[in-house]
């Protein structure tokens, strides 16, 4: 039938069907209504519409405690929002650029935000007015005085220039004066609304390393940046914020100490606060006078047994509280990560929290008197909640309230300046990470959500919810995991599957989204294949965080082994299931995750149907020889002269001989994490043995190591769904 006698057919229908109508009806043309951008024909995600799913970060409240300034970004692309702390009006974008913005404070007045873009400091009123220059050259930044009525900034000093400039601008007025110069600044504080401290020196040095190996061509070149640790004490000076010379201090060496990274925090007008870790192996923190440099470790963590393993996100260095009279941080000394308090004069540490949980990101209040923090305390490790310390000036009676509760994960409380409320991130199962502000001066209070991330277009009724499960690891030792099962699956039919597993060595599945954005856009993609029909699961291997410092510590001299039995035990688990088919499991991972897919699918050829290394570790001979990550590296193995075996047994591109399965590959050309040169020596191993027919591969242009662009991240999804297609669908 052509498509005019078609068309002739469907008039005729229409007309015959007007006239079964009756007299004075018309007869409508069937109305097709678009589907949404989120769903395809059977109302499945899409990932077009993954992409939307934005990213909240960076709160920062007025100084009302009336708003509160925030990122969002989507697909890699942030820009700065306002929103009513109360939840009473939508957030409104004060930029739409997706420019960086740094830097970010408030004004005195609450009615301005100022952020440094490009070497410059801008300011933008809440209103929505176009951002506008306050002062053109900031050099490395801008910082607010106290009160928030002026601003200091550092001018000059770069490529061997005459000293650094120091200048204090009244925001009010834009008058502008230079109050001193110092050589070598490379940091800027405020002591107290009168003094500046300018720090010098001690921050170490970077090194660039180029690589021209064989087998990627000397046309080619391969940049390795190494972080070269400060060898001198820290130095600095005090400026007057009006004017005057400056008085210079060194911090006086500790003798039997090697100083290492972190900045200087004041603790009151004569005292600073400074942590180093040498080496993962020993964590000290340090009280320095600054009218005599004398500098005192008031405590010191020691994992010279193993390694310093409790994880950056956690925020365990020193803090000062807001008075001057304590310090807390975290310790992981009685085998979970716990909040302890210390007089900032010396003494003993109280601990706050305990049990077996691990409590991180702690905040003191403005008034000194309580800490907030967030915990996974309970059975689901997976589960995080804010809590907060009372402390009330004597650490030994301290007492913990819990301040929300329910299903999903609450991290990073942040204090509004009354002291009345927090703001934090939230998600769940349904949701993936929004902000949330809960008053924590009365028992009960129902969070207020500020922040809606997910789009409109995605039907959260088909989002599947983890369970948390267990099953046995190489030597009997239950590993935790989060089992995700298609909606309306068919348990009598057998159904492909996929093994997630989690980068980092340090990092941990979660019930729901996850916290952070870099693996946030991993648990989309797999709501995506679940409804494709996949079953997923994502193990909490050895060496994992969240379930205590011997499970961290499980990887130590055993790269490559319990922590990837761990993970492959899943398949075992898998295949028990009456309604996965033994036949169908993938494996994929990022970072060290594709790492332990990459020792899946050589050093257990035949356990799995195909594989997707996402920038992974390939060699770790090659990766500790890189000077970023040599010390990472012999935190864990020591080095390949000393452990020649375990580097072995570690690095996968000792035995892609017995690779017999199907491999994709991906990774970004600027990873500074897993460095692309990593993938460029896999691929010509796998050559060398004749499995150029079982890899695929594909390199994403000036990406990083966490996929963010939407062009890179639309290539990434759709190219591992048509992958697993082709593999497991058979």
């Amino acid at each position: 039938m052509t498509r005019r006698q078609f068309a002739l057919m469907l008039t005729l229908a229409l007309v015959i069907a007007a006239a079964a109508l009756g007299p004075g009806v018309t007869a409508q043309r069937p109305v097709v209504r678009p589907k949404p951008p989120g769903a395809d024909e059977m109302g499945r995600l899409t990932i077009d519409a993954l992409m939307d799913i934005r990213h909240p970060s960076a709160p920062s409240w007025s100084r009302d405690s009336k708003t509160v300034a925030f990122m969002w970004d989507r697909a890699g692309v942030a820009d700065l929002y306002v929103v009513a702390a109360d939840g009473s009006s939508p957030p409104v974008a004060l930029t739409s650029d997706g420019a960086p913005v740094s830097g970010m404070f408030w004004s005195a007045d609450s009615r301005s935000i100022y952020f440094t873009r490009e070497g410059r400091l801008l300011q933008v009123g809440v209103d929505g007015a176009a951002p506008a220059t306050a002062v053109s050259t900031v050099g490395f930044g801008a910082v607010p005085s106290p009160d928030g009525t002026r601003v200091a900034y550092v001018v000059g000093g770069d490529r061997g220039e005459a000293a650094p400039v120091v200048h204090v601008r009244a925001l009010a007025d834009g008058a502008d004066a230079v109050v001193g110069s110092v050589a070598g600044a490379r940091g800027l504080s405020w002591r107290d609304a009168s003094t500046l401290m300018v720090t010098i020196g001690g921050v170490g040095e970077t090194v660039n390393h180029d690589q021209t190996p064989s087998y990627s061509g000397a046309k080619i070149l391969f940049r390795t940046v190494e972080y070269a640790p400060p060898t001198t004490p820290p130095e600095f000076a005090l400026v007057p914020a009006s004017g005057g010379a400056p008085t210079r201090v060194s911090i006086a060496p500790v003798p039997g100490t090697t100083f290492g990274g972190g900045g200087l925090r004041w603790i009151d007008d004569s005292h600073v606060l400074f942590d180093r870790t040498l080496n993962f192996k020993k964590r000290s923190i340090y009280v320095a006078d600054v009218h005599t440099g004398q500098a005192t470790a008031v405590h010191e963590d020691d994992k010279s047994t193993t390694f310093w393993s409790v994880p950056p996100d956690a925020q365990a260095g020193s803090q000062a509280s807001p008075d001057g009279q304590w310090i807390s941080f975290l310790s992981d000394r009685d085998g979970w990560d716990q909040l302890y308090v210390m007089p900032a004069t010396g003494g003993d540490a109280a601990e706050i929290t305990k049990g077996a949980f691990e409590a991180w990101r702690p905040a003191w209040s403005p008034d000194a008197t309580r800490i907030a923090f967030d915990s996974n305390e309970g059975p689901n490790p997976g589960s995080r909640h804010i809590g907060i310390a009372n402390i009330n000036g004597d650490p030994s009676k301290a007492w913990i309230r819990m301040v929300t509760s329910g299903r999903g994960v609450d991290v990073q409380p942040a204090w509004s300046p009354d002291g009345r409320k927090l703001v934090y991130q939230h998600s769940d199962p349904q949701n993936s990470a929004d902000l949330y502000v809960v008053d924590v001066t009365t028992g009960g209070s129902t969070p207020v959500r500020l922040t809606s991330s997910m789009p409109k277009t995605i039907d959260k009724t088909k989002l599947v919810e983890p369970e948390l499960i267990h099953y046995p690891g190489p030597d009997g030792t239950p590993v935790p995991a989060w089992l995700f099962v298609p909606k309306n699956l068919d348990r009598a039919t057998k159904h492909p599957a996929i093994v997630w597993v989690h980068g980092d060595g340090y990092n941990q599945n979660y019930d729901g989204w996850h916290v952070q954005r870099n693996y946030a856009v991993y648990y989309s993609v797999h709501q995506y294949l679940l409804q494709q029909g996949y079953v997923v699961i994502t193990p909490d291997y050895r060496g994992s965080i969240g379930y205590g410092s011997a499970w961290r510590d499980g990887q130590y001299m055993d790269l490559g082994g319990k922590d990837f039995r761990d993970a492959a035990a899943s398949a075992a688990y898998l295949k028990s299931l009456a309604y996965v088919d033994p036949n169908r499991i993938g494996i994929w991972g990022l970072s060290y995750g594709g790492f332990i897919t990459l020792l899946a699918v050589t050093s257990l050829p035949t356990t799995f149907a195909c594989g997707v290394d996402v920038a992974g570790v390939g060699d770790w001979a090659m990766y500790y020889d890189d000077p970023y990550h040599g010390a990472w590296t012999e935190s864990r193995i020591g080095t390949p002269e000393q452990h020649p075996q375990v580097y072995a047994q570690a690095s996968p591109i000792s035995h892609v001989d017995a690779l017999v399965r199907p491999l994709l590959i991906l990774h970004g050309t600027a990873d500074v994490n897993v460095p692309f040169l990593q993938s460029v020596r896999l691929i010509d191993e796998l050559l060398k043995h004749d499995k150029g027919g079982l890899v695929s591969f594909m390199m994403y242009p000036g990406e990083f190591h966490y996929f963010t662009r939407e062009h890179v991240l639309k290539d990434a999804w759709t190219r591992v769904a048509a992958f697993y297609k082709e593999h497991l669908n058979k």
